[in-house]
């Protein structure tokens, strides 16, 4: 009869563990954005020290890339997202971020002004950006419309000032706020 007793409070405890493990929803893990989803806000920190929230920008079409001065790739990607930079702003309705990842923000405004480019540029010091966006590497970049809802997601390196990605952009800043 003792036997049965413990071993009826050990399935009993270890239902309720199983029961409360469960249900927890994030596992230990943060739940990264997806398309369709809401962007949670995140701080960013820009050369002179000032800070900008993601919240900041709603209203605008915002496009994220995260790169790094040491990635090949996003270095090939910088001409067509300062090509694109350069077409779209002046449009209030768009904004450009780009964020660094492993890498430090006086080398890259070192990099873009040697470079001339005008793009702006940011740190997030925590990373809670990179892990909203369960960034896998660089370039990364998320298109997020005016709403805050992310509407694109782009791996790799891209032709930012093709004429396909300038009308899937000025689609997005067309519509309703």
């Amino acid at each position: 009869m003792k036997n049965k007793s413990i071993l009826l409070i050990s399935i009993l405890i270890a239902a309720l563990a199983v029961l409360f493990f469960a249900t927890r929803s994030d596992h230990g893990i943060p739940e990264t954005v997806s398309i369709g989803d809401t962007v949670p806000d995140f701080e960013l920190i820009d050369a002179e020290n000032r800070t900008t929230k993601l919240s900041d920008l709603r209203g605008s079409i915002v496009l994220i890339n995260f790169w790094a001065t040491w990635c090949e790739s996003c270095i090939d990607e910088m001409p067509s997202l300062e090509n694109l930079h350069k077409n779209l702003s002046g449009e209030t309705s768009f904004r450009m971020v780009t964020v660094l990842f492993k890498d430090n923000l006086p080398r890259a405004t070192d990099y873009l002004k040697d470079n001339r480019y005008s793009l702006p540029v940011y740190a997030n010091p925590n990373g809670s950006a990179a892990r909203n966006f369960g960034l896998t590497g660089v370039p990364e970049t998320y298109l997020i419309d005016k709403k805050g809802i992310l509407r694109e997601k782009v791996i790799g390196p891209a032709d930012w000032d093709s004429l396909r990605a300038v009308q899937t952009i000025r689609a997005f800043m067309n519509e309703p706020g």
